[in-house]
């Protein structure tokens, strides 16, 4: 298995409380302890207002901290899970990749979706259109990426999206380019744009069932377009804390319905605690379900630990005892 871990970023209101004049070194560690650990990658997500509800706390930018953290890092890999197709047009978007790709010597994973988050469509004056509007951007929006990376110069005549002779220098280390993660699991569009275009998948991380069911559909899709289901390696998002006993486990958990209850309902604070109860647990007890997912074929975890700017502790314990169970 690989193993990637996600840095607070403010999005799930992971750095309040920190001073904002803390905050760039407060992730810049978070990075550089993941780096150190042997995480293989480290990871984002591409969002501008909190959850479980928005708020006037802090969300960092993705791809600006992709930037950064490429320029501070020197061996792990670097992604976002997911960007949002909707909020950057595809061929900008192929031009910031490139260009970072090539800051961080060819580390960048390109995660990519479709976008859910009507919140902050509205916010921000972005169209937040149909699903099926929003994947036919998706599909359009892969299909100019992946040029970009490849073609001197790239014209492009969709329903969403229009170039005339776009030329995107420079080009990715990486060949023949970046690696795509499609994200989400969406079974009659999502998994087949996945099945088409995508190195990865991430999909499944709330049950075993509901990943062995989505990579059934994904397997079927790629069938369906002639493509190596063997050869797209699946992933999955969970949520953990990480403890040497289950009483510290407890109290992690306590801590963090404690620390959301400051800004958030109490109601909302309760259920995201919820949220990591079902994976949270001591290295035995992580190792015992993660060895289910890894017999149903994926070899991937993304871990987002909620204490990591606060308590170290999680990150290590995991590194020091889950990661090496699975070497």
């Amino acid at each position: 298995m690989k193993f990637g871990a996600f840095v607070p970023q403010g999005w799930r209101i992971d750095l309040a409380g920190i001073p904002v004049s803390d905050h760039w070194d407060t992730m810049n560690s978070v990075g550089a302890d993941i780096e150190s650990l042997g995480y293989d990658s480290l990871w984002v997500y591409d969002h501008f207002h909190t959850v479980p509800e928005p708020t006037q706390e802090v969300t960092y930018e993705a791809w600006t901290l992709m930037a950064a953290l490429a320029a501070t890092t020197s061996t792990v890999r670097l992604g976002q899970m997911c960007t949002c197709n909707t909020y950057r047009p595809p061929s900008y978007l192929a031009k910031v990749a490139a260009s970072i790709d090539v800051i961080s010597g060819g580390r960048l994973e390109m995660g990519i979706g479709a976008g859910w988050y009507e919140h902050e469509h509205d916010g921000y004056g972005y169209p937040f259109l149909s699903p099926g509007g929003r994947l036919g951007m998706l599909r359009e929006g892969v299909e100019i990426m992946k040029a970009m990376w490849t073609e001197d110069e790239v014209t492009y005549e969709g329903e969403h999206y229009q170039l005339k002779g776009a030329i995107s220098q420079p080009k990715p280390i990486q060949e023949p380019h970046i690696p795509f993660w499609i994200a989400g699991g969406g079974e009659k569009v999502t998994l087949k744009i996945a099945a088409m275009y995508a190195q990865y998948s991430n999909f499944g991380g709330d049950s075993l069932e509901t990943f062995n069911h989505k990579s059934e559909l994904l397997r079927a899709h790629c069938e369906d377009v002639g493509t190596d289901f063997g050869a797209i390696i699946r992933s999955a998002n969970f949520n953990v804390l990480c403890g040497e006993t289950e009483s510290e486990v407890a109290d992690k958990i306590s801590w963090l319905v404690d620390h959301m209850k400051k800004y958030v309902s109490e109601d909302r604070a309760e259920r995201y605690g919820t949220l990591y109860q079902e994976r949270s647990g001591t290295p035995e007890q992580i190792v015992a379900w993660l060895k289910g997912y890894e017999a149903a074929g994926m070899p991937y975890p993304i871990v987002n630990f909620a204490d990591v700017a606060y308590d170290r502790s999680s990150l290590e314990l995991f590194a020091r005892e889950v990661i090496p169970a699975f070497a």
